[in-house]
């Protein structure tokens, strides 16, 4: 399986060791998924993006499966209908990594690269993989607009970005003002717990993406 990132001198190597539980995990998947990507995934999208979107980590039978971020389980289906609904890709999203979609001008980052158990990264790890957040951050010269999917991205995200979280609290649509213009934006988390339970719905994503194109062309 080849998948090919858009920043590929910020991308840790396939055999990162940095986190030991996520190393010994992702021996395991290999071990019974050998067909499956099963190492770090790497950012998808546009890298002249004038926005970015900061995700959580790979989900086990999503992206740690196909190699691309939010490709090939329930949270990419809501992810790829929405950015096709604001004109942000092109091609049809058909939960492979070799469907031919593009995005343009968004870019989806991970804050952990690599497949956490039960989808549940330790504070550990998150900032172990930081380093690769900030590294891609840093690669996109255009991108002024980032939504922050989940609290654990929002956190990563202001810490990248120069803000300070007693100043910057999470809040579906919050928006946050870093200290050098560059504006983050909240949003749930598009998983299937979430639109499920109704804490978000396709609307609440929608407004999300919505305002960040406003931004983005102020």
């Amino acid at each position: 399986m080849t998948v090919t990132s858009p920043l590929p001198a910020t991308e840790p190597p396939r055999d990162c060791p940095r986190c030991p539980r996520l190393v010994d995990y992702r021996h395991a998947c290999r071990a019974e998924f050998p067909d499956w990507w099963n190492a770090p995934v790497p950012a998808f999208g546009d890298p002249a993006a004038r926005i970015a979107i900061v995700g959580l980590a790979p989900g086990k039978h999503g992206a740690n499966r196909t190699g691309r971020p939010f490709t090939g389980d329930y949270a990419g289906d809501l992810l790829f209908a929405t950015l096709a609904k604001f004109g942000l890709s092109e091609g049809q999203y058909d939960a492979r990594a070799d469907d031919g979609l593009t995005l343009r001008d968004i870019i989806i980052l991970n804050s952990v690269k690599c497949l956490p158990p039960q989808n549940k990264p330790q504070p550990d790890e998150i900032r172990a993989c930081r380093p690769f957040l900030a590294d891609g951050v840093a690669a996109l010269p255009n991108a002024r607009t980032f939504i922050a999917l989940g609290q654990i991205a929002h956190q990563s995200a202001v810490k990248i970005l120069g803000g300070k979280l007693p100043k910057a609290r999470f809040a579906h649509l919050a928006e946050h003002r870093m200290p050098d213009g560059r504006m983050l934006i909240d949003s749930y988390h598009c998983s299937r717990y979430n639109t499920n339970t109704g804490r978000l719905t396709a609307a609440m994503f929608e407004a999300v993406f919505a305002r960040a194109l406003e931004l983005s062309r102020a």
